[in-house]
């Protein structure tokens, strides 16, 4: 008899999937060498009965209706009341220890099956905390008896009430408290995503974890708060507390922040230090919300560029410029690019006010600004790319190699587009030779890469490149 939904079955947890998923396989006589079932928060080893929740032609979803065996990786208390309701975290039931071994294999994996590529996975490097250790945060704000603030439950927009969360500061606690106070003392109305009525959206916090220095940020519906005074006072007696803002969203939008922000008190920006440079900080500015672990990742990112000080260095996808900041003082030059106009901003903004004057910022989108610079004659020698999840376009990764650079630093935050790029690279000449996972997000199914890149066809893949263009202009 075929699977069907709220059916229970026995079902032993062998392998975890990328998304944070257990996974195991299902033996009948349609499926005899097994059907794919997928159950959140189970780990490997795991024996359960799974109620099936969902079957599709080439697997099936299911949640645990009981834990017959327990795996050896699973930890008694996940240190967190609201885990499996909330979607922030996906492997707060196994130790930490086995997170990172499940993010080795995600990553190795992709690297053996997607790229096809036998480089050694070097292993992981775990962050320097699998706790507080996020410097931001945006909490949805839905309406209740009292204001409910915490966070999404999964695949949904329904907020799950929780004001404490391991992964953040405790005294993000402090600040949420503080609002919610005020709104329930001043009658403030929370958003409704339904009908597009009520005041507060969500409340960001960014903190400042060299400086100390806390922004707290409330989007709105509109600028006129009731009572906004007294808001200010209770918020200015925490401790660190340097920016309060107002920003204005009334469109009807998933998207967090609108585009105007004004101060309510206080600084516009915070500022903190990484890889001992100063970097200022809005509300729009990105930056890496795991501080320590990010100079984790951009020291190795530098030791594999392998810099010298005559180096012309191209930083592709460069956000406000901190990684490229980061490696000005060990080479000749740098050159960013950025489609986003006011990161771009921020990128010079960064680079003055660290007294870097070997770097310049272009904005473009990567593919428009490496053409643009491989039509000026630049030959870089080395460049780093840090593309968003969908990976590097083809466009980019064939002028990067058409500029010829002996060495290319990828750092990626998604393995199976990573994976993609590299056999898309190899087919260009330029062949991976360290690939280091890096855990920037415990707890989350996330997990970052950065892979060493070596020229060993490009000059090659120009040449062919260059004369199948004359061949086609003479066809012309």
């Amino acid at each position: 008899m075929a699977l069907k939904k709220n059916q229970i079955i026995s079902l032993e947890i062998t392998a975890a999937s990328s998304d944070g998923n257990g996974i195991g396989r299902y033996t009948d006589a349609d499926h005899p060498a097994g059907l794919v079932v997928f159950v959140p928060y189970t780990a490997v080893g795991d024996t359960i009965e799974c109620r099936i929740t969902k079957v599709e032609k080439n697997c099936a979803f299911g949640r645990i209706e009981r834990l017959t065996a327990a795996s050896v990786d699973r930890v008694a208390d996940t240190g967190c009341p609201v885990f499996g309701k909330c979607g922030g975290c996906a492997w707060r039931h196994i130790s930490y220890e086995t997170e990172l071994r499940y993010k080795q294999e995600h990553v190795t994996d992709c690297i053996r099956r997607i790229a096809k590529l036998d480089t050694p996975v070097l292993p992981i490097v775990g962050s320097p905390s699998d706790s507080a250790y996020r410097n931001k945060a945006q909490y949805p704000v839905a309406a209740g008896e009292k204001p409910l603030i915490g966070f999404y439950a999964p695949r949904s927009h329904r907020v799950v009430p929780q004001r404490e969360c391991a992964l953040q500061p405790a005294v993000f606690t402090t600040i949420l408290n503080t609002v919610a106070d005020w709104m329930e003392q001043e009658h403030v109305s929370a958003y409704d995503e339904e009908t597009h009525r009520g005041l507060v959206r969500h409340i960001y916090i960014r903190q400042a974890e060299q400086t100390g220095e806390l922004m707290v940020c409330l989007v709105c519906t509109s600028g006129k708060l009731p009572q906004p005074d007294k808001l200010v006072d209770a918020l200015r007696r925490i401790d660190g507390v340097a920016s309060i803002l107002v920003n204005l969203n009334r469109e009807k939008t998933n998207v967090i922040l609108g585009k105007n922000t004004f101060p309510l008190w206080g600084k516009e920006t915070v500022t903190d230090t990484l890889c001992g440079l100063r970097f200022r900080l809005s509300p729009l500015s990105f930056y890496q919300v795991n501080r320590r672990g990010a100079e984790r990742l951009y020291g190795l990112a530098a030791d594999f560029a392998e810099l010298k000080s005559t180096d012309t260095l191209l930083d592709l996808y460069c956000g406000t410029g901190t990684i490229g900041l980061s490696m000005a003082s060990r080479v000749r030059e740098v050159i960013g690019a950025e489609i986003v106009p006011a990161a771009v901003e921020d990128a010079r903004r960064n680079a003055e006010e660290n007294g870097i004057q070997n770097a310049r910022f272009l904005c473009a989108d990567a593919a428009e600004a490496a053409a643009q610079l491989e039509e000026e004659g630049l030959t870089p020698d080395v460049v780093v790319v840090d593309p968003p999840r969908k990976g590097c376009d083809q466009a980019v990764l064939e002028t990067i190699s058409r500029m010829a650079p002996s060495r290319l630093v990828y750092i990626s935050c998604n393995p199976a587009t990573l994976a993609r790029d590299l056999a898309r690279l190899a087919e260009l000449g330029y062949t991976a030779t360290k690939i280091q996972p890096v855990d920037m997000f415990p707890r989350t199914a996330h997990v970052e890469s950065v892979v060493c890149l070596s020229r060993e066809k490009a000059d090659d893949y120009i040449r062919i490149s260059v004369h199948t263009k004359d061949l086609q202009a003479k066809a012309n």
